[in-house]
């Protein structure tokens, strides 16, 4: 089991609404070295916000976010961090290479570098042979593993991947898996959203969020203890029915 010593990333107390809509209410969450958590719960519960909050890309109304101990909003800290958002930001007239040529770049890779980065990516996203394929021509899921790719590009230390797999097939997305493990062996924090049930119990920890509050936070073996459960699906089910 790792030992989770160093926090890479924590929101405190963190709270935000949209007009009159609260989308967020006290939530607190701690990513450590080395750990994956799975950030799961219905759609439009918060997932997403926690996260763009946490980068900085929302303001919160109260609390505080800090990444790599520095307080939230920071574009220095920004370029360190790996972020695959719900939508893939990708230049569709250009090659998959060009793409991951130019996001290199705005993260200061080059060269030798930038060349071994890509090919080890683009790999891992079973791309190789689209690579100098327009994306435009990609399927949506090809699109999302581009996005991983030039997420991973930079090692970053936090990795923040919201819904990565969508649209990706199952052979696929069980790689994606064993590479996101083997990124947090060698102290790698991940942070994923997820409505796969069976990726949530890939995680080291698995937070459920529900109308804006963090409802359950524990491992998958703890939540499953937690509410009788013999899968992070059955908790989630049942979570949803105790909070109405």
């Amino acid at each position: 089991m790792t030992d989770f010593n160093y926090t890479i990333a924590s929101i405190n107390h963190a709270s935000k609404s949209f007009g009159q809509k609260k989308v967020l209410s006290d939530i607190t969450l701690n990513i450590k070295q080395g750990q994956i958590i799975g950030l799961i719960g219905p759609s439009g519960s918060g997932k997403t916000t926690t996260i763009k909050c946490l980068l900085g890309m929302e303001k919160l109304d109260t609390g505080s976010a800090a990444i790599l101990g520095e307080k939230m909003p920071n574009r220095q800290i920004l370029e360190k961090i790996g972020y695959m958002g719900q939508t893939d930001a990708l230049y569709e007239t250009l090659t998959a290479l060009e793409n991951l040529t130019f996001f290199g770049n705005l993260m200061g890779i080059t060269g030798a570098e930038l060349t071994a980065a890509i090919n080890k990516n683009i790999s891992l996203v079973n791309l190789t042979d689209s690579l100098h394929q327009i994306v435009a021509a990609f399927s949506g899921g090809m699109k999302r593993r581009l996005s991983l790719a030039i997420a991973l590009l930079a090692n970053p230390d936090l990795i923040i991947l919201d819904e990565p797999t969508v649209g990706i097939d199952p052979s696929l997305r069980l790689d994606i898996w064993t590479q996101l493990r083997a990124l947090a062996t060698i102290q790698k924090a991940i942070i994923v959203t997820t409505h796969v049930m069976d990726e949530a119990e890939k995680c080291d920890l698995v937070g459920l969020i529900i109308n804006g509050k963090i409802f359950a936070l524990g491992t998958p073996n703890e939540l499953k203890k937690k509410f009788n459960a013999t899968s992070i699906e059955e908790v989630f089910l049942k979570a949803e029915v105790s909070s109405k």
